[in-house]
């Protein structure tokens, strides 16, 4: 089985998916894999299976915010996309309507 160690920003939609749904309470002290690069730095990662891979995500404030707000965000984006018309909204471009006419009558 191949290994691979990635940071979640690099994650494809699909492995996100998987580790939104895999991770989706987060992720405790247990789930934690701690090890040292070859640069003798102490990384932290998560893992993260597929049939043919074992990717080890490595952890970072920013990976705790984006599983911790990734519902929350979604919805954002959904409300951005499908925003109803507000009928204020189409009164107020008819009242415009209305003083351009009579100011062009002057």
């Amino acid at each position: 089985m191949l290994r691979k160690l990635v940071d979640y920003k690099k994650l494809d939609h699909k492995l996100g998916a998987l580790l939104i749904e895999t991770y989706s309470d987060g992720y405790g002290d247990d789930d934690i894999i701690v090890f040292k690069n070859l640069k003798g730095e102490t990384i932290e990662a998560v893992e993260l299976k597929t049939e043919d891979t074992i990717y080890l995500v490595k952890i970072s404030k920013s990976l705790s915010n984006f599983i911790a707000n990734f519902e929350e965000n979604i919805e954002k984006e959904l409300e951005k996309v499908a925003q109803p018309v507000d009928a204020e909204n189409q009164n107020y471009e008819s009242d415009n309507e209305a003083k351009f006419d009579s100011e062009d009558h002057d």
